[in-house]
């Protein structure tokens, strides 16, 4: 028994680990190819940004390869009738279905550990890559394009580039989400990057602003920072809940329902004073509505964090549930084509899977079904393995 479970773990990290380094490579430059054709980026920081995008393409390629690894291995068993001459000594089939389950579970523990490393690590590091080139990416797209603009809402124009000096450059950013975007207009400019404050540093040659609170003309050289910020900001200073890191789901948590209670406080306390008062006009002023609206998006919000947990628990752990399903699937094939294999179980695995997973965290996050529901696609791959299972038991 020992050595037919060394034989099938072995035969299984044999095609997961080539399936998987194959996949990652073609993934990775996928990932590297996007973000350097949208930013902008040279070379040097398209090899700053491999390392941070190999965790990223792994969780996606992990639950593919192992599916990939264990149609190809049982398949073969199966076209081979080995499984058949198993049973024919009196063996269970389940003697080289375990090996196969365990490992990966083995996998599944270690595709959450990426899924945490590459939102904690890999994403954060790639938008800091992007960031400390932005001074790079700007004056390449300036050359070529005489123009720039980037998710946050800056944009330059101008009328040449001579150096690293902007000719007559129209720069237009906003200085909050509530007021309209400064605009400044000057003779000369030249950009810097400031990697401590995380701003651009902009040296202007007689500038025109005009701005909600700031306008006028100022002759002479002028310097302004215009703060960057990671495009998707990670961890604490983040409002997604998908940024965070499993270890301070728990502590968000807390710190949210945390406002929620001081917002319903608040709010029980304002309109207290307004019945005392005698204001009742006070509850269908745009205030009370505003003050209502903002509750709402924070219980939004909780419903995120108390979903994040489950969906990547639920996501993680889809390589065992593939696994289930495949491999009662490659033996009752019987086919030594692992592609026609691979292909007949995947594509309904990505058709109900996907989609009911979708479904589990849409609701779950609106509020409309608990946390928990975002196993639904599990337990239906659950159901069907364990089917499947029964078949290849009494085949």
């Amino acid at each position: 028994m020992a050595r037919l479970t060394r034989y099938i773990v072995k035969e299984l990290l044999l095609v997961f680990g080539i399936s998987l380094t194959a996949m990652s490579l073609f993934l990775i430059l996928g990932v590297v190819a996007v973000e350097a054709v949208r930013e902008g980026l040279g070379l040097t920081a398209v090899m700053k940004l491999l390392p941070y995008a190999l965790p990223i393409a792994m969780r996606f390629a992990i639950p593919g390869t192992v599916l990939l690894a264990v149609c190809s291995v049982f398949g073969r068993l199966s076209a081979s009738n080995e499984v058949v001459a198993l049973k024919s000594l009196g063996i269970s089939p389940w003697t080289i279905v375990f090996p196969a389950l365990s490992l990966a579970f083995l996998i599944s523990i270690g595709n959450l550990w990426l899924n945490d490393i590459a939102v904690s690590w890999g994403e954060g590091g790639m938008d800091r890559v992007i960031l400390q080139s932005v001074e790079q990416i700007a004056y390449g797209k300036l050359r070529t394009h005489k123009s720039y603009s980037n998710r946050q809402g800056l944009v330059i124009r101008v009328d040449d580039v001579d150096g690293k000096r902007l000719i007559r450059p129209a720069i237009s950013y906003p200085l909050s989400p509530d007021t309209r975007p400064l605009e400044i207009l000057a003779d000369e400019a030249e950009l810097h990057f400031d990697e401590e404050k995380h701003a651009l540093v902009v040296s202007f040659e007689n500038v025109i602003l005009d701005g909600e609170n700031l306008s006028g003309r100022l002759p002479g050289i002028h310097e302004q920072e215009i703060p960057l910020w990671i495009a998707s900001k990670r961890g604490q200073d983040s409002d997604s809940p998908s940024d965070y890191a499993l270890s301070q789901l728990s502590a968000e948590t807390k710190r949210q329902a945390g406002r929620i209670r001081d917002l319903k406080q608040d709010a029980a306390a304002s309109a207290v004073s307004s019945l005392l008062l005698g204001n009742p006009d006070a509850f269908h002023a745009p205030a009370w509505g505003a003050r209502l609206a903002n509750l709402d998006g924070e219980h939004a919000r909780l419903n995120r964090l108390y979903t994040e947990p489950w969906r990547r628990f639920a996501t993680g752990f889809s390589c065992l549930f593939f696994v289930l399903v495949g491999v009662p699937w490659a033996i009752l094939m019987k086919s030594s084509d692992f592609w026609t294999t691979f292909g007949t179980c995947f594509i309904p695995v990505l058709l109900i899977y996907y989609p009911l997973l979708a479904f589990g965290v849409v609701q779950a996050k609106s509020g409309a079904l608990p946390p928990y529901s975002v196993w639904m696609g599990n337990l239906v791959m659950l159901i069907i393995g364990t089917l499947l299972m029964r078949r290849v038991m009494r085949s």
